[in-house]
């Protein structure tokens, strides 16, 4: 298996500007999401059960936001039967070259591909599915809803779109409450204050979440029929929302 070397980037004065997807982010990507997602891996599983309900064979699936390409290798691996054809899509060529390698490396590039491009820019007509795995928080709020828009009309009828996200409580205690067990969280994972604290500053006004109520909203008004969470922990969250047929 290609090494994952372990995230220390906040560990001392390396990175001073915004978070960005660097080649230097990209080399720690996969333990940095380990680390960081609760539920990382179980949420890739209830994805793949999900796709396996509601697509059809031989129906794409694209990951906007791709990064190292864990996510579709793991469905790859998970729906060997179902006949899907995997794209993902990212602007960084660091995380890029490294989803390629690791496709080699399991050998997938004939069921899983990857493509340099602005996802805001995406045509991709009759896609079974669009996977936007803490993705969308990064996208400015004021073009959210196009996107969402440009997504259902990409998607064949009854498509689904599987969205997860970091999420914010409109109720001041709650929402303070529940950072706090986040914090904790990466804690316990071996994070030091330190880096918790200066990855929180390098991300302020980059990842901007919505609340629960907010994303749905957008869904509901991009056309979906169905949008309903399948997995919450405090401020993380995966919805499924689905085209109508």
């Amino acid at each position: 298996m290609l090494p994952t070397p372990r995230d220390t980037l906040f560990a001392v004065n390396q990175i001073q500007e915004d978070f960005v997807f660097s080649e230097r982010v990209a080399q720690v990507f996969d333990d940095m999401l380990d680390r960081s997602i609760p539920f990382y891996q179980e949420v890739i599983t209830g994805t793949a059960k999900l796709l396996d309900i509601f697509l059809r064979h031989n129906d794409t699936v694209i990951d906007l936001g791709c990064s190292t390409g864990t996510t579709l290798l793991q469905l790859a691996r998970l729906l060997p039967d179902k006949g899907l054809q995997f794209t993902g899509i990212d602007s960084s060529p660091a995380m890029l070259h490294k989803a390629r390698l690791k496709a080699e490396m399991f050998s997938k590039q004939d069921q899983v591909s990857f493509v340099a491009q602005d996802i805001i820019d995406l045509e991709q007509a009759d896609t079974g599915a669009f996977l936007l795995n803490y993705t969308l928080q990064f996208i400015r709020p004021l073009r959210r809803k196009e996107f969402i828009r440009r997504l259902f009309a990409n998607l064949r009828p009854g498509g689904i779109l599987i969205l997860s996200e970091k999420k914010i409580s409109h109720d001041p205690l709650l929402n303070r409450r529940y950072i706090d067990i986040y914090h904790q969280f990466k804690l316990e994972r071996g994070y030091s204050e330190l880096e918790i604290a200066k990855k929180r500053e390098a991300l302020e006004n980059i990842l901007i979440p919505f609340s629960i109520e907010e994303n749905r909203e957008l869904l509901l008004a991009a056309g979906f029929a169905s949008v309903e969470t399948f997995f919450q922990w405090f401020n993380f969250v995966s919805f499924i929302a689905i085209k109508p047929e």
